[in-house]
């Protein structure tokens, strides 16, 4: 019998953490669901991936409401996925923060993939009705930008490809705090189905480099120590290498998609497969990683027919 499709029997509630990592970053994390930051400044709220939906995000405006009521300034795209862009229009923030990279995804694929990630987590997804539409950044930049909530430096910085084209880690430098996005994962299988697997590893050594004293990834709970920052890098990291080693034993081989799935779900499962949506990534992950092997160098586009096609043709018996 084929598994479920992606995360539609994912339905049970999960336990909320929002912590304090120091006296202006929070971290609000659910059991692998993805993880959003928060910074507290001295004059305004800066909110880091929005949460799915307007109404998904009320519950963490509800805890940042409980600490200050200073405004909803700006909201920060750390990449351009739906689950964690379309709650945007919640904060009223005056400014929505991206790369360049970013920005391009949403024109070209921002339409496709809304109904593509709706369908994959309709939990998540739930009071989809709310969502305006697109998420579109006011303020893009290319590499690098900073910005001061009054006396606490912000920086923005794309480091390189990875997870997408677009990626961006929001650093404090003064606290060595770390926003990551989706470029590291805790606990969580990694999901590649927008990625550049060859550079995603050499992106995370720039990232490494910074040194965090702390780390907030795109899913699992806040990394409260250097150590534990350098585990989920180097965890990730791993993932990747596995992942790229497996599927290109397939095409040596010259076995067809459906055995090179088998084969690198097989490898990775008994490392990987306690961590979150392993189940639900695989399939993406190792189409995405055979494509870029056999010379699709850019991700192609998935839409909610291409999910469910490709989920067939590799889950079924």
């Amino acid at each position: 019998m084929a598994k479920a499709f992606a995360s539609t029997a994912d339905l049970a509630e999960k336990k909320v953490r929002f912590e304090r990592l120091s006296d202006n970053a929070y971290s609000y994390s659910a059991e692998g669901d993805p993880t959003s930051g928060v910074i507290i400044g001295d004059d305004a709220v800066m909110v880091i991936d929005t949460r799915s939906t307007p109404v998904a995000a009320q519950d963490l405006i509800r805890r940042v409401r409980a600490i200050t009521d200073k405004p909803f300034k700006y909201v920060v795209l750390t990449h351009y996925h739906a689950v964690r862009v379309l709650g945007a229009s919640a904060y009223g923030a005056e400014h929505i923060i991206a790369s360049e990279g970013t920005l391009e995804l949403i024109r070209e694929r921002g339409r496709q993939d809304y109904k593509s990630e709706v369908g994959r987590f309709p939990r998540l997804f739930e009071g989809v009705e709310s969502v305006p539409g697109l998420t579109w950044p006011t303020l893009v930049f290319k590499e690098r930008m900073s910005l001061w909530l009054g006396s606490l430096e912000v920086q923005f910085l794309h480091l390189g490809r990875g997870h997408t084209r677009g990626d961006i880690v929001v650093w404090l430098p003064s606290q060595r705090i770390l926003f990551s996005g989706d470029l590291v994962e805790n606990g969580a299988t990694p999901y590649t189905g927008d990625a550049y697997l060859r550079e995603w590893p050499e992106t995370l050594e720039r990232l490494k480099a910074l040194r965090p004293r702390m780390l907030v990834p795109g899913r699992g709970d806040a990394c409260k120590s250097p150590a534990a920052a350098a585990k989920a890098i180097a965890g990730t990291q791993d993932f990747l290498r596995s992942l790229v080693a497996e599927v290109r034993k397939g095409v040596r081989r010259k076995e067809d998609l459906r055995q090179i799935f088998r084969r690198a779900h097989g490898a990775l499962e008994p490392r990987f497969g306690r961590w979150a949506i392993f189940e639900h990534c695989m399939p993406f992950d190792v189409t995405r990683c055979h494509d870029e092997l056999t010379g699709h160098d850019d991700p192609r586009i998935w839409t909610a027919r291409r999910d469910r096609e490709m989920w067939r043709a590799l889950q079924a018996e």
